[in-house]
């Protein structure tokens, strides 16, 4: 399991998101994150970090509106550079 380390802030630490892990089981790794996907950002959680080929992904769980009023949870692999801090 990977954890995510330290708290967002709008300053940052100079890390980027997928520099920010530590290996642990002590922590939640669970960090609210944007979702930014087709020009339409939301608020999701971030729950993993993975290395994939040349990139990071992380795995976020969020809500996206699928017919109004009908809204569901979406659970998917995105690359790091759709995922900014809250």
């Amino acid at each position: 399991m990977v954890v995510v380390t330290g708290a967002w802030s709008k300053q940052g630490s100079g890390l980027p998101l997928s520099e920010r892990v530590r290996a642990g089981p002590e922590a939640c790794p669970a960090r609210h994150c944007w979702v930014s996907d087709a020009g339409a950002r939301r608020p999701g959680l971030l729950v993993e970090w993975r290395r994939a080929e040349t990139r990071w992904e992380g795995r976020v769980v969020y809500a996206t509106q699928v017919r109004p009023p009908a809204w569901v949870l979406v659970e998917e692999w995105l690359p790091a550079a759709l995922l900014t801090p809250m």
